[in-house]
């Protein structure tokens, strides 16, 4: 039996939704909102997440990001059909498969049935192998050697990267694309000094003897390293 997530705030479509999966074979647990979504999807690891575009105060897009921050579970987005541009923009931002309301139910359960056939299991990117370094991605921080640490959105996102390229560098120029969306090569100096910050942060965590794992590499950028 698959486990799926579904983030949905209609308590009727909701409810329908639950009956119609479980119908199929599947155990569902629903979210009425965003923050609770994230909190299930981290505590449950669902096999599929079923969410809806248009939630209140966390929306379906931020939940989708920070999904795919920890993730690369399948997820099937439910968009409204006043906004066909919606689909669109949900395949681009991680969405495996996009649906706009209403749908035929039956035909909602055979793409959650066909997104689960072809899709193995889910990776979960909340440790950095090798190393004493957790991601906590719906705090958008770290835990190194028992330590918290306490990093700003676009410090986990640095971080982040170098922990999804670990043992490669990344340059300097894609660091400054990934995650500060520059297009020209401009301002490198910040990503040196946002480097600088994150491996203070890690220092100030970890024991004093452990070294902190992400290094420069002269003239060309910065990389994860595994012990």
């Amino acid at each position: 039996m698959s486990g799926l997530l579904l983030v949905e705030d209609d308590d009727a479509l909701a409810a329908a939704l639950r009956t119609l999966l479980a119908r199929g074979g599947h155990e569902v647990v629903r979210a009425p909102g965003g923050r609770e979504g994230l909190r299930l999807l981290f505590a449950q690891r669902p096999d599929l997440l079923l969410l809806d575009t248009s939630l209140p105060t966390l929306d379906g897009w931020e939940v989708l990001e920070r999904t795919r921050d920890l993730t690369d579970l399948p997820v099937l987005l439910m968009t409204p059909a006043d906004a066909p541009g919606e689909r669109v923009r949900g395949l681009r931002a991680g969405a495996d498969d996009c649906l706009s309301k209403p749908f035929d139910h039956e035909e909602l359960l055979a793409r959650v049935d066909a997104l689960l056939r072809r899709t193995g299991s889910a990776h979960w990117a909340t440790e950095a192998t090798g190393t004493g370094l957790h991601l906590v991605p719906e705090r958008r921080s770290a835990v190194w050697h028992g330590g918290e640490v306490r990093l700003s959105a676009l410090e986990y996102d640095l971080l982040q990267t170098l922990v999804r390229n670990r043992g490669c560098v990344v340059t300097t120029g894609q660091l400054l694309a990934r995650v500060w969306g520059a297009t020209e090569d401009v301002g490198r100096g910040r990503v040196k000094f946002a480097v600088h910050r994150v491996r203070r942060k890690l220092q100030a965590a970890g024991p004093p003897e452990v070294p902190v794992p992400v290094e420069s590499v002269r003239g060309i950028g910065y990389r994860y390293q595994l012990p």
